[in-house]
């Protein structure tokens, strides 16, 4: 490190980029629970839906993909020839929380209308399609977070 930057200056961006992949994993993990149980109880008495009933876990998988590229973006920036800047790192912090925590509410936004809209279309198929589109505005929401995160990283 530079004289001119504090010593604990990367802890601000390892923090950025823990918090992108923990927080999106923990709503991904959920969503995936949430959505997994409600498919358990749907297909003891409509077993020919299980594959059509997976979507909901599938997009609760591609929350964490989003925590994962902008964890790996953070981490590839992180550096100890002392060019890191105490701006930068808080940056990054900003740019982890921002689709960790995104990605967090995506996934329990998931699991909820997965596990209830699976349970739903298995007593009313035409209800498929509204469980598709509640689960892309569902899903929106961990993009929005990228998207942040992407332009904070950047800065």
């Amino acid at each position: 490190m530079t004289a001119e930057q504090p010593i604990y200056t990367p802890f601000f961006g390892v923090m950025g980029a823990t918090s992108a992949m923990v927080f999106s994993a923990l709503g991904a993990a959920y969503g995936t629970a949430k959505s997994g149980t409600g498919i358990a109880a749907m297909s003891v008495m409509r077993p020919e839906l299980i594959m059509k009933s997976v979507v909901p876990v599938v997009m609760a998988g591609i929350v964490a993909i989003y925590g994962l590229v902008v964890a790996l973006l953070i981490s590839n920036g992180l550096v100890d020839d002392g060019s890191y800047t105490l701006f930068k790192s808080f940056v990054d912090l900003g740019a982890g929380l921002s689709v960790g925590l995104s990605g967090l509410a995506a996934g329990f936004a998931i699991g909820i209308v997965g596990d209830s809209g699976v349970r739903g279309t298995a007593q009313q198929p035409r209800l498929f399609v509204g469980m598709i589109l509640i689960l892309i505005f569902a899903e929106v929401l961990g993009l929005y977070g990228l998207i942040v995160a992407l332009l904070l990283t950047t800065k």
